[in-house]
């Protein structure tokens, strides 16, 4: 029982501001329009400020064991390209495939995985999923640039022009500057240098409040741009894309890194955190912006955060009862 309250309180906030933005909606308070717009803004300000601080704050990456960094991105890369042929045999729409392709292995891992992680094994699984956020955010967005780009209904895809939507990528962009930014630092390390970019504390100050910004807004526009109308046309695709993030994913994703042995407890709070979290809610900006179906992505995000309460219970509950946790 214990378990499965936690599974609900780590999605339930997410929940709860969803159906907020979709009352302002409803209420007049927040239109459509709007929603759009502050959707870019969340894409292109307040995401990469969070993204760049997430990347910063990261300790140290020297002694660490990278054998539970490749496996889950990896087994992230295979899902991609699993879940790419599926796509295409499931549906023939290229606005839809994209979409539900991000559904698939992109995780809500900064704003669930991570406090989850740390719940579940305490600082051992917090430093665990801070370490492996630094690899794998990156991954989740060159390959959900990569998914949009292919289904592109605006231009043909080409190597190129999927190449460009990922140097363009304003979350990609703020990853490689915060990575740039701890090289920096680890120099000044080495040279003995004590200056951090947290000593410029206007900056540092306003990168934090634009980064707080990032979560709830970005929940609150999702709710606006909720449609319950939409249920009913887009029906099959929600089930398809719901049952393969929240059942296929977690099962594939935790039964082979058990199979293939050699993990600790830590390592399974973040794979928990990767493969059982919902779908990010920063596919939806980032589906609106590169011509994916807004209103299914909307709906996987909803949708998965309610489900994943269940994969989060039960595979937590399945790795304590074998003596993982």
């Amino acid at each position: 029982m214990t378990d499965f309250l936690f599974a609900i309180n780590a999605t339930a906030s997410i929940v709860i501001l969803v159906a907020i933005g979709y009352i302002l909606k409803k209420t007049g308070m927040l239109d459509t329009g709007v929603a759009k717009k502050l959707n870019k803004l969340v894409f292109r300000l307040f995401l990469p400020a969070m993204l760049f601080l997430n990347i910063y704050k990261i300790e140290s990456l020297a002694d660490v064991d990278f054998s539970f960094v490749w496996y889950a991105v990896w087994a992230t890369v295979a899902l991609f390209a699993v879940a790419f042929v599926a796509v295409v045999f499931f549906t023939k729409e290229n606005a839809k495939r994209g979409v539900l392709l991000q559904a698939v292995f992109r995780a809500n891992y900064a704003l669930v995985g991570i406090p989850l992680a740390t719940s579940l094994f305490g600082d051992a699984g917090a430093v665990a999923a801070t370490v492996l956020s630094a690899f794998l955010i990156p991954v989740f967005n060159v390959l959900a640039v990569v998914a949009l780009c292919v289904f592109s209904q605006e231009n043909k895809p080409s190597v190129k022009r999927i190449l460009m939507g990922i140097l363009k990528n304003p979350l990609i962009q703020s990853i490689a500057l915060g990575f740039a930014v701890l090289g920096v630092r680890a120099l000044f390390v080495k040279w003995g240098v004590f200056f951090r970019l947290s000593d410029i504390e206007p900056v540092y100050k306003t990168l934090g409040s634009l980064s707080s910004v990032a979560t709830p807004l970005a929940l609150l526009v999702l709710g606006a741009q909720f449609e319950l109308s939409a249920i009913p046309e887009l029906k099959k695709h929600i089930i398809f894309g719901v049952a393969a993030r929240t059942l296929v994913v977690p099962f594939l994703g935790i039964s082979a890194a058990y199979l293939l042995g050699g993990f600790e407890g830590a390592h399974f709070a973040t794979f928990v955190a990767v493969f059982c979290t919902p779908v990010a809610v920063s596919s939806v900006p980032m589906a609106q912006e590169m011509g994916g179906d807004v209103s299914l992505a909307g709906q996987l995000v909803v949708w998965s955060t309610l489900f994943s309460a269940v994969s989060i219970f039960l595979a937590s509950y399945i790795l304590k009862s074998i003596g993982v946790f």
